[in-house]
């Protein structure tokens, strides 16, 4: 055999085994089972790990967008016509939310943290400056007061109402934004807090709340269970809430939308729990999108999540007290925030009953504006994307005893709407690139030898079939030279007839007797004398 017929063998057995072993390994699945098992045991919030740094400081830049609705004819409103209101926006602030208090809890299986946020105004982001542009809306203080005082007799009623009209204090008020966000000193709640000091004297929509947290929260560290990981034990010392009217409604179901377990697929439901909305909701997933070179599943929150309880029963228990029951795409959370009758929503009533939306003039829903939603990188389960967006809204109508209500229509009144704004930085977006790729190359690892065992096979089939070809050519040309050879050694050996006829053309001398003879190879051979 000869060293092209071993080599072409060679390479025929190698890429048999490869073939072999590669697909045994993409049948067994070896090798992803073997990623999965260290992605399980890796992602966990264990100290001093990388996913446990990230947690606790996470280097995405927060941004938190307000935009405010501005009234345009409080009079016309006042006078039971159809409000108007004109958008202005966005006031942008950077967020700092570094977790503290850091406790690891039950042998690493749990954490306990603090979450404080803090907010820098970022003026380049901005439309103006908060503390010089003027807003008007409503005086939430105002309606708060009428609200609690609504179970009072009407006598009483009446009385404060006459107060409140001494001091000059209106339905709208004109602050600037800042004071609006950040508080002011109001007149009817400062002499409510001469009386009752437990009252605060200061209002803002984010009053305190720049540098505070939203409780205290225990995670699960995902050390027991993969599908645990960042999903909240208790909040506030509480497993389930008692605000709303059924079990399954006060649930703390999920993440506080930080992080998410390892291995997400698209057909299960992501909760997170909102302690700004008093209760946890769902995504459900979207698409497939790409972020900075980084594929992603986009979860969002499906339109029952916020549906009437005639369309989804489930959402009977946010209804308080029982069967007092708002439309689609709004929650009343007034149970847990004492005081006006907050209404949150999407913005603009986005995914909302239309009659919210029509009852206004200026209100523009869309998806792309309005949606919440989070990008998330399915292997590892990271947020890199986020865009939590909602809407504070009051509810307006008439009380009596209160003359400057009796002209209005009951409304969902829109007050302003929060863009909160989270994308991978370049840094952490290139790490992860670089983690995917190592994660695909070794999950393919088996493919990767299938394709090189065909590769092998076809080179083998080509030298197979080109040594077959050279073969045949040899022995054709083999049988030619063959045939040539015996074809020259006949034509050299071959003798010629003897001729019983004299050459006519010679004469013999008559004195010369004839002799007998042969003509061999065209020369006459003399006979032999005895």
């Amino acid at each position: 055999m000869t060293r092209r017929s071993c080599a072409i063998y060679a390479t025929g057995f190698i890429c048999a085994h490869l073939l072999i072993v590669g697909i045994a390994l993409v049948v067994a699945q070896v090798f992803q089972t073997m990623i999965h098992s260290r992605l399980k045991k890796e992602i966990t919030l264990t100290e001093k790990s990388q996913v446990f740094e990230s947690w606790k400081n996470p280097p995405p830049p927060v941004y938190m967008e307000y935009y405010f609705f501005n009234v345009t004819n409080p009079e016309v409103f006042m006078a039971g016509g159809k409000a108007s209101v004109k958008q202005i926006g966005p006031y942008t602030y950077r967020e700092y939310r570094p977790r503290e208090n850091v406790t690891f809890l039950e042998n690493g299986t749990k954490v306990y943290a603090l979450n404080p946020k803090t907010f820098v105004f970022v003026p380049e982001k901005s439309v103006g400056d908060p503390q010089v542009d003027i807003v008007r809306t409503v005086n939430i203080p105002f309606v708060a007061i009428m609200n609690e005082l609504n179970s009072y007799s009407f006598f009483l009623r009446t009385i404060v109402s006459m107060y409140i009209n001494s001091l000059g204090v209106e339905l709208f008020m004109t602050r600037t934004v800042h004071e609006v966000l950040w508080g002011f000193k109001d007149p009817l709640l400062t002499k409510v807090h001469s009386m009752k000091p437990e009252v605060d004297e200061y209002f803002g929509l984010m009053w305190k709340k720049n540098g505070t947290h939203e409780g205290e929260f225990v995670f699960h560290t995902g050390e027991q269970n993969y599908l645990d990981y960042g999903k909240i034990d208790t909040w506030n010392g509480l497993r389930e809430m008692s605000w709303w009217s059924s079990n399954q409604s006060n649930m703390i179901n999920g993440t506080d939308g930080a992080v998410f377990h390892p291995l997400i697929n698209r057909n299960e439901l992501l909760y997170i729990f909102a302690a700004d909305l008093c209760r946890s909701i769902h995504l459900a997933y979207v698409e497939d999108v790409e972020v900075k070179g980084i594929q992603a599943y986009r979860f969002a929150p499906p339109n029952d999540v916020l549906m009437s309880p005639k369309n989804n029963p489930a959402n009977a228990g946010f209804c308080v007290p029982a069967g007092d029951c708002l439309g689609t795409g709004v929650l009343k959370v007034s149970v847990c925030r004492e005081g006006a009758p907050i209404v949150v929503s999407f913005p603009h009533f986005y995914q909302a009953d239309p009659a919210y939306i029509n009852a206004i003039d200026g209100l523009n829903p869309n998806k792309e504006e309005h949606e919440t939603y989070l990008d998330l990188q399915p292997t590892a389960g990271v947020p890199i994307r986020a865009c939590k967006r909602a809407q504070l809204n009051i509810i307006l109508k008439r009380v009596q005893g209160f003359p400057k209500t009796k002209n209005i229509t009951e409304t969902i009144f829109p007050i302003m709407f929060v863009n909160e704004t989270a994308t991978i930085d370049d840094e952490s977006a290139a790490q992860m690139r670089s983690l995917l790729l190592i994660v695909t190359l070794v999950s393919n690892f088996p493919v990767l030898i299938v394709g090189l065992g065909i590769i092998l096979l076809l080179v083998f089939l080509v030298l197979f079939c080109r040594n077959r070809q050279k073969k045949n050519e040899v022995k054709r040309i083999d049988f030619a030279e063959a045939f040539h050879s015996f074809a020259t050694a006949k034509d050299d050996t071959a003798y010629t007839p003897v001729s019983d006829k004299t050459d006519e053309s010679s004469e013999t001398p008559a004195s010369q007797p004839m002799k007998n003879g042969s003509y061999i190879a065209m020369s006459p051979v003399e006979a032999q004398k005895c």
